[in-house]
């Protein structure tokens, strides 16, 4: 029965990657291609990572995979917003497709004096 639990969830977390890897090439803008990079790919891993964790039944590999998957969680989500970040200073991003625009007044407003 284990098995049968293990492959499923090996098997959703490659298609929950994979659809990550399609979305990266279809999207035609950094945020959406930044949620395909980071929503789905993040969440297929964790499924893999628990499936192995159920297959091999070791507290070892448990040890193991919690820094991995909680490293994955934190770095995934900053890592895209640094590259979103970035799209918009360089202006490579559709300005159109924005419903707010939260760093407009940040680019425009000149930083404090002193401090």
């Amino acid at each position: 029965m284990i098995d049968v639990i293990v492959l499923v969830l090996i098997l959703i977390g490659a298609l929950l990657c994979l659809t990550a890897t399609i979305g990266l090439f279809r999207f035609r803008d950094v945020p959406t291609r930044l949620h395909a990079a980071t929503k789905p790919q993040v969440l297929g891993f964790v499924l893999i990572a628990i499936a192995i964790a159920l297959a091999l039944q070791s507290w070892a590999v448990v040890a193991f995979l919690v820094p991995v998957v909680l490293i994955q969680l934190a770095t995934a989500p900053v890592s895209a917003h640094m590259v979103g970040r970035q799209a918009y200073r360089n202006g490579t991003l559709d300005e159109t497709s924005l419903v707010v625009d939260e760093l407009a007044d940040e680019q425009r407003t000149p930083p404090a004096a002193g401090g």
